[in-house]
């Protein structure tokens, strides 16, 4: 038996359990990992409140982790039963001891990156991989925007922007998020709770404005964010924070300058084995120059996921937060 994580209906953190299970025997082309680190991220808590609907009830959650090759399936020929190993894809349910799931959604993890490293940065890292390297391939010069800069991707997102020689503006919601983001490299904050997000952009960019902006927030900053963009310039949305963006009237991206707005995914992106590890082998290059640090502010055993999601829920927290089976 081992022990994970589930819910059987939606709901605030009250409906998560913590129990017994069988652990999968891994099919062809599967892969059985022991856990020792597991990450903690947003969109876990919409699958628990049902905004995105899992396969099925009583379900699993979670998507990201890294630990130790368990058992291997049928026609599996690139990992082995003592391999370390992350992931950031595949079915609901890392939150566990052991977790089964399709190996192409699994990466060798360097021996120089340590598990709970792993655990903290897959998924955000490879989210920021693909929000500056492809959605918008920043090359250094530009200047954009990102909101929640002083989060989990958010704080990765401005040693990345650094690194690349990119002006990022953070939204923050106190001084000492604003101190954690330019200590992480962003070149300005603004504190959204006592600031006008628009009126701080235009002051510091000279009027010219952002390039792009990074929306993770959703319904209560999608018009701010088209409103800090130069004209013809490109907003990415790509999570819901504060709820989804919808009811959009398309004529909206005339007025705001003729805009463009974009909606990308990990999966999206991730969706070739072979995309997967180019995109792994670029974040694990980072985490192994220094380029790239993982701020692990805190860590809850995997009893206590649902005071880890209040947590998170209400912006209680900087930086990474990862379960520990």
């Amino acid at each position: 038996m081992a022990k994970r994580i589930q819910f059987a209906r939606t709901g605030g953190s009250e409906v998560l359990e913590l129990v017994d299970v069988s652990p999968a025997e891994p099919g062809p082309g599967e892969v059985r990992i022991a856990n020792r680190a597991i990450g903690l991220n947003f969109i876990d808590i919409y699958f628990r409140t049902g905004l995105y609907p899992a396969p099925s009830l009583p379900s699993g959650l979670g998507t990201e982790g890294a630990g130790v090759v368990d058992a291997v399936g049928e026609g599996v020929s690139h990992l082995a039963p003592g391999d370390r190993v992350a992931y950031a894809q595949g079915p609901l349910g890392a939150y566990a001891e052991l977790h089964t799931l399709p190996a192409d959604k699994v990466v060798k993890l360097p021996d120089t990156i340590d598990f709970e490293t792993a655990a903290a940065s897959m998924l955000k890292g490879l989210t920021v991989q693909y929000l500056m390297r492809q959605t918008f391939a920043l090359k250094g010069g530009e200047t954009i925007l990102w909101h929640a800069a002083a989060g989990g991707v958010g704080s990765i997102a401005c040693q990345w922007a650094r690194a690349l020689g990119v002006k990022l503006i953070g939204t923050v919601s106190s001084p000492e998020k604003a101190a954690l983001a330019e200590k992480n490299g962003a070149w300005a904050t603004i504190d959204y709770t006592r600031e006008n997000v628009v009126e701080r952009v235009r002051e510091l960019t000279d009027g010219a404005m952002c390039d792009v902006v990074y929306d993770s927030v959703g319904k209560d900053t999608w018009e701010t964010s088209l409103d800090c963009l130069k004209p013809r310039s490109l907003m990415v949305s790509f999570g819901n924070a504060s709820g989804a963006v919808d009811g959009v009237n398309l004529g909206i991206l005339n007025q705001k300058g003729s805009q463009f707005v974009t909606r990308p995914s990990l999966n999206g992106y991730a969706d070739t084995p072979e995309r997967l590890q180019m995109m792994a082998d670029e974040l694990f290059a980072m985490l192994e120059s220094g380029k790239l640090k993982v701020d692990i502010s805190h860590r809850y055993p995997l009893a206590e996921a649902g005071k880890a999601q209040d947590a998170l829920q209400g912006r209680q927290t900087t930086g990474s937060t990862i379960l520990l089976p």
